[in-house]
């Protein structure tokens, strides 16, 4: 049982592998996405319940969530009719990303990547993008998108620059267990 979210993890980057095989959007594209948006949202949950917390299931999280939303966007932003003013904000995200990760990088000496409400929130709305692609003006929903991944990167990053000590798990900027400086 204590194993069950590290496989889950590695069935979700094995999973966003199949990305390339498969046509984007089409109805076995959206199952296949399906399985891993529910494997992202139990992992947790069952290394918790479990008492299968650990600080590698914890990366290889962060690890498997970089991977399937890489993955996704270089087969889905080539298919989708996505606005220019949308592709300098997609740059701009990852741009305060990287700087976030390069800054714990310096400070930890390790990459890390926050599980953040606001993370969580931006994760689940870019889970929605494909969903509602084909119902949704792009313009609207890539500018929500947008607007919460920059809002949790540029939080992540304040939060990796104030802290002390790395905690994957902080909840947030105002969240007492992140070791403030």
């Amino acid at each position: 049982m204590k194993k069950i979210p590290n496989i889950l993890c590695i069935l979700r980057i094995i999973l966003s592998f199949s990305f390339f095989l498969i046509r984007p959007l089409s109805g076995l594209f959206l199952a296949v996405y399906l399985i891993c948006g529910f494997t992202d949202m139990i992992d947790g949950y069952i290394a918790r319940k479990a008492n299968a917390v650990s600080t590698f299931g914890a990366a290889l999280d962060s690890a498997a969530d970089a991977i399937f939303f890489g993955i996704l966007m270089l087969v889905l932003l080539p298919v989708m009719k996505i606005p220019p003013w949308i592709w300098i904000y997609i740059a701009v995200v990852a741009f305060v990303r990287a700087a976030s990760v390069l800054i714990a990088y310096i400070k930890y000496r390790k990459i890390a990547m926050l599980h953040t409400y606001a993370n969580k929130a931006t994760g689940l709305i870019l889970f929605l993008v494909p969903v509602f692609y084909s119902y949704v003006n792009m313009s609207i929903l890539g500018g929500i998108a947008c607007t919460f991944a920059l809002l949790s990167a540029v939080e992540e990053m304040l939060i990796q620059i104030r802290s002390k000590e790395l905690n994957h798990d902080c909840k947030g900027i105002w969240d007492r267990n992140r070791n403030p400086q």
